[in-house]
């Protein structure tokens, strides 16, 4: 099956998932270019498309959409990406570093939500959304700490532990469907 890794990022927590993602599969990665200043115009609540992708998505049986979840908001530059391919994709996984945990997932700002209008927009071709909340990363004494859970990315150094078992289940559900 053909596999292709889309992905925005804007602090490089998602580029480095995607990365893994796509080292891991050994599959094809491409970033998301947004027109402009995806932060500024996503606060203007105003969406202007992204810069066209090199690959065409319809020429893979699957796509996994890496990216942020802001303020439990589907950003700009993924729901740009999904909705100019909403025909090409055949399959698309949605996965996410983003800052809600799984306690909070269902609240307001949290990746539930964003879960749920990904499913509604894509219906059955959305076979699977995984969050990877940075949280993961945090030592118990961070998980308070505003400016580390703020200043904290996904690296080499801090991608081991409860987050890298929850990465190899997601890899083993990704061989599975």
């Amino acid at each position: 099956m053909k596999t292709i890794v889309v992905y925005y990022s804007r602090k490089g927590s998602n580029k480095y998932l995607a990365n893994k993602i796509a080292d891991t599969l050994s599959c094809e990665i491409e970033e998301i270019k947004p027109r402009l200043n995806v932060f500024l115009l996503f606060l203007m609540n105003i969406h202007l498309g992204i810069k066209p992708l090199k690959n065409n998505p319809e020429k893979f049986d699957k796509v996994i959409l890496c990216g942020p979840i802001w303020m439990g908001r589907f950003i700009p530059p993924l729901n740009s990406f999904v909705h100019k391919n909403l025909n090409s994709i055949k399959q698309l996984v949605f996965v996410t570093c983003c800052g809600s945990s799984y306690d909070k997932k269902d609240e307001k700002f949290g990746h539930g939500l964003v879960f749920k209008e990904v499913k509604e927009i894509l219906n059955e071709k959305c076979i699977l959304c995984q969050a990877f909340p940075i949280d993961l990363v945090l030592s118990e004494d961070q998980k308070g700490d505003d400016a580390a859970f703020m200043n904290t990315h996904l690296s080499d150094s801090n991608f081991k532990g409860e987050i890298q078992f929850r990465f190899d289940k997601f890899i083993e559900t990704l061989h599975k469907i």
